[in-house]
């Protein structure tokens, strides 16, 4: 799980009541009380303490079974392949683009289904990502750069943090992506590969559309580039 706030406070709460064995959790930030009105894997008696920890508290008290692996730091490109190699598949909760470009190009590279979402003040949306595989037809599955071919300009759209959002909304967008979760974990239903769903909290209402992979896209494109030259790229 990347990201132990919004989005991965309900999905490691879900994961873990469903007996989901191990969980490892990334995340290098501590608890505030700024956190508490959409992160509510933890509460006032955690205030200050890493994420990681605070996490793994809550998931004992709700399932002792589990296996939590806390990661007190910061996902990069240079600790991103190893961290993920010993899961089966990863989440991403972060709220920033740079950490959602890089693990969309990780979880390529480790061949790892990638679960990921975002969400805005008032809407979310959803995808799971198997680019290292093909669809039903043959024809490769779409990346995240298919989707969304150029990394916005740092500083260009605001955080979670800086914009506002409405707890109850990371906490359905979470619940979605612990939902995408199990399916892929158990091969249950149609899993949204190919498809983004999208959530529009003012009107309540959600559309789901079909995106296919670009030729142009660096992962499994027509002129596929390298993991160290994407991070060279930033």
């Amino acid at each position: 799980m990347i990201g132990a706030g919004g989005l991965g406070a309900p999905v490691l709460q879900y994961l873990a009541a469903a007996g989901v064995g191990t969980l490892g959790i990334v995340d290098d930030d501590a608890v505030s009380l700024s956190n508490l009105q959409r992160q509510v894997i933890h509460d006032t008696n955690q205030l200050g303490e890493p994420k990681v920890a605070s996490a793994a508290e809550a998931i004992a008290r709700l399932n002792p079974n589990v296996e939590v692996r806390p990661f007190p730091f910061r996902i990069t490109g240079q600790n991103a392949l190893q961290l993920i190699s010993a899961f089966d598949l990863v989440v991403d909760g972060s709220d920033n683009f740079d950490t959602r470009y890089l693990m969309s190009d990780a979880c390529f590279f480790a061949k790892k289904p990638l679960v990921t979402a975002a969400v805005g003040q008032f809407d979310g949306s959803i995808t799971t990502l198997r680019p290292f595989e093909n669809s039903p037809d043959g024809a490769p599955n779409p990346t995240y750069r298919c989707l969304f071919p150029q990394k916005p300009r740092a500083g260009l759209l605001p955080t979670c943090e800086q914009a506002g959002v409405l707890g109850a909304l990371t906490g359905i967008l979470g619940t979605m992506q612990a939902m995408e979760v199990l399916k892929e974990l158990t091969g249950t239903g149609e899993g949204l590969t190919g498809r983004l769903m999208m959530f529009d909290a003012k009107a309540f209402r959600m559309e789901t559309i079909r995106y296919k992979r670009s030729p142009k896209n660096p992962l499994n494109g027509d002129n596929p580039k390298t993991w160290a030259e994407l991070l060279e790229e930033g």
